[in-house]
């Protein structure tokens, strides 16, 4: 039986990192551009973290060379495969990888050969497994292959829409944990533990903040022309709090 349910938090920042910490999180998956689902992050962010949480909470790192689909050129791999070295030897705890065929089902070769790379790091098989064509066959593939867990919205555009999905992965019972993520927050998670059933659950507990530039350039955007450059988001610490709560009340009457 498992000690406790797992917190996991997806950041892209020292402070958002520090926030998820404070708030009661078990482990953080560090990533950069989470507006874009999330992407690599810098080997200068990952130490800064590790530094900042690191003595105190497991570091998952994000593996994404782009955004897009999880169709991946040579190049983008050797890009895959060098991440990976380099953050087993920086000492990350775990990666967050995946890889796709053009058929839609699970690349084994190039994930495998991820796997071995990664050693004796922890191993999540990321969202790309919401975008496979069978997620019963892609999951026997993932176990096979000897991932840990999968992050998954099984297949819907929400944790919370996924829930039939995720049960029936859940019940199956084998050793990969399926965490649901997309969409989570602390007024929709009890109610997901109560219909999954899960042991670990994964959310990024965002919170706009306003920029404290006092001198704001209105006629040039630095990226997406509806962007807002005077917002940004962080972890908010509280909700973390909240998350943190629910699971333990949950788990603590779930046990009795």
């Amino acid at each position: 039986m498992m000690n406790k349910i797992i917190l996991e938090c997806c950041v892209d920042s020292v402070e958002s990192a520090i926030a998820a910490m404070n708030g009661g999180a078990d482990r953080i998956e560090l990533c950069s551009a989470l507006p874009m689902g999330g992407l690599s992050p810098q080997i200068s962010l990952f130490k800064e973290v590790k530094r900042a949480v690191g003595d105190r909470l497991k570091i998952h790192v994000l593996l994404r060379p782009r955004g897009g689909d999880f169709l991946y050129t040579a190049y983008d791999y050797e890009i895959l495969t060098e991440e990976t070295r380099a953050f087993r030897e920086l000492g990350a705890d775990g990666v967050v990888i995946g890889i796709l065929n053009a058929d839609g089902t699970v690349d084994e070769e190039r994930c495998s050969k991820l796997c071995d790379i990664a050693g004796d790091m922890s191993k999540t098989f990321h969202r790309a497994f919401d975008m496979t064509k069978d997620y019963r066959q892609a999951y026997e593939t993932i176990c096979r292959l000897g991932f840990d867990t999968v992050l998954t919205s099984g297949q819907k555009g929400s944790a919370i829409e996924g829930c039939e999905v995720l049960r029936e992965l859940n019940e199956l019972g084998k050793s990969c944990m399926i965490m649901p993520g997309a969409g989570i927050n602390s007024s929709n998670l009890e109610e997901l533990c109560k219909r999954t059933g899960a042991g670990a659950y994964h959310m990024s507990a965002k919170k706009l903040i306003e920029s404290k530039m006092a001198f704001r350039q209105q006629s040039v955007s630095m990226g997406a022309d509806n962007k807002d450059e005077f917002s940004l988001f962080y972890t908010d610490e509280a909700e973390v709090s909240r998350a943190r709560k629910i699971l333990n009340n949950f788990y603590m009457h779930s046990t009795r």
